[in-house]
């Protein structure tokens, strides 16, 4: 058997979409989430009432401010002023992360997505990277945009800056929190491929499981309930570390980032393995 060769002038082959245009994947993956309506709701409904939650929690805060107790005020000066939106935003967040892969087996576009894309690592890894990159924006957008606002309302009450690294370190932490908390979310759905189940999945993980640790008695409880993943991840939103973490806010996060990591592992072995 001869080998090919190309005429002069012969235009080369194009290469398989796995290998080269990873660009295009992404750019594919860009148009596709955006073409689902859910996308733009949620993250509006993210971004609006996240800010006007924190708003309206310092508004009420500061007119009950002298009657509230040195445990809240702590709370707010560990936390933030941008605290209660982002604690709010977790559950679109999760919504849609889940969402960004499940609806693709529930509608069956799953199907012609590999069928483009025969090589599934490189499109998981576009859909991941498209969809981390909007939730970081998102968190951004509500961490930055609240903070100067509520920090007006609350005034010196709670003298921060985003001058002060801590602060600046707290406001970005809250677009890196909910990208990973979306990461992870995004991974479950891959797992799991089923929309209710998925979001159980993760509200089992997020809310249930880290209450239960904490009836864990001792140091061993501690530490369980500390690096179980939104407990440890949620500290790179605090602005002062509390007495009672046992990680500091960097260590949380690169621990959550593990979780997510493990999980985002097993769904991409899930993916190669399983049928569509």
């Amino acid at each position: 058997m001869t080998a090919a060769t190309l005429r002069p002038g012969a235009a080369a082959p194009a290469s398989g979409p796995g290998r080269a245009g990873f660009h295009r994947l992404l750019r594919s993956e860009w148009t596709k989430i955006w073409s689902v309506r859910s996308t733009a709701w949620t993250l509006a409904i993210l971004v609006i009432l996240g800010i006007g939650l924190d708003i309206l929690i310092v508004g009420v805060s500061v007119a009950h401010w002298n009657t509230l107790g040195a445990a809240n005020r702590q709370i707010f000066a560990a936390k933030g002023v941008f605290g209660p939106g982002l604690i709010f935003a977790q559950l679109p967040v999760s919504v849609l992360g889940v969402l960004v892969i499940t609806s693709e087996y529930t509608t069956g576009m799953i199907r012609s997505s590999l069928l483009a894309v025969p090589r599934r690592i490189p499109m998981l890894a576009a859909k991941a990277a498209v969809f981390g990159a909007v939730a970081f924006v998102a968190g951004e957008l509500l961490a930055f945009v609240s903070f100067p606002i509520a920090q007006a309302i609350i005034g010196s009450r709670v003298p921060e800056s985003l001058g002060d690294p801590a602060t600046l370190r707290a406001a970005a932490g809250a677009g890196l929190y909910l990208a990973v908390i979306g990461l992870f979310s995004f991974a479950a759905g891959v797992v799991v491929r089923h929309t209710p189940a998925a979001i159980t999945a993760v509200v089992v993980i997020f809310v249930v499981l880290d209450d239960l640790t904490q009836l864990i008695p001792g140091t061993v409880g501690k530490h369980i309930t500390a690096y179980m993943p939104a407990n440890a991840g949620i500290l790179i939103t605090y602005v002062h570390q509390q007495a009672n973490n046992l990680l500091s806010p960097w260590q949380g996060f690169g621990v959550f980032c593990l979780w997510t990591a493990l999980l985002l592992a097993a769904a991409a072995f899930l993916l190669a393995r399983r049928d569509a």
